[in-house]
């Protein structure tokens, strides 16, 4: 049986150019190219501030267009730094905007959490994830001091990363595929 490419949406938590977070999405971009297509969705900057007002029969278009990317994927990878022993602000607004849907239940969702400790905000984003009925694979990836393992294009340098990465990226691609056929 021929498996086709699935769509993975990649989500940042970091806004920054040439974050960390960034270099891992390439890199999981382009170990993914063979099975899967993958975007880094570069929107979440543009979203407004969460406001259930605003929420209730039609939300914004921006916003629109974020749940459309969402709703299209067979998979979410999220990829953020820990601020202040929390996920960045940014972030948790981008998934506040899909507290009213129901776009991760049953999703197949990969968590990374690259800072220089990542516990709290890993805590976090499973909390949520779990909330969202979001279906996470189980192999999520703290990866402590991930400034360090990549290289100053945001190239991985860190062959134990990669191979995390790798160990992180197949049970992904096997929930995506067995999710479309049940």
């Amino acid at each position: 049986m021929i498996k086709s490419k699935k769509k993975i949406l990649a989500l940042p938590g970091s806004t920054r150019n040439g974050s960390a977070n960034e270099g891992i999405l390439r890199t999981i971009a382009a170990l993914s190219a063979g099975t899967a297509d993958m975007h880094i969705y570069s929107g979440i900057r543009e979203l407004p501030y969460f406001d259930p007002d605003q929420d209730k029969e039609e939300a914004p278009a921006v916003v629109a267009t974020f749940r459309r990317a969402i709703e299209a994927a067979d998979g979410i990878i999220i990829c953020t730094p820990e601020y202040v022993f929390s996920l960045p602000g940014i972030l948790k607004n981008a998934l506040e905007w899909t507290v009213s849907t129901t776009l991760f239940q049953n999703k197949p969702v990969a968590l990374i959490v690259a800072a220089a400790s990542g516990e709290k905000a890993l805590e976090s984003l499973l909390l949520i994830m779990r909330t969202f009925s979001a279906k996470i694979i189980p192999e999520t990836l703290l990866i402590r001091g991930a400034s360090g393992k990549l290289d100053k294009n945001g190239k991985i340098t860190d062959e134990k990363l990669l191979s995390e990465i790798k160990n992180l990226m197949a049970p992904l691609e096997e929930m995506m595929h067995t999710n479309k056929e049940a």
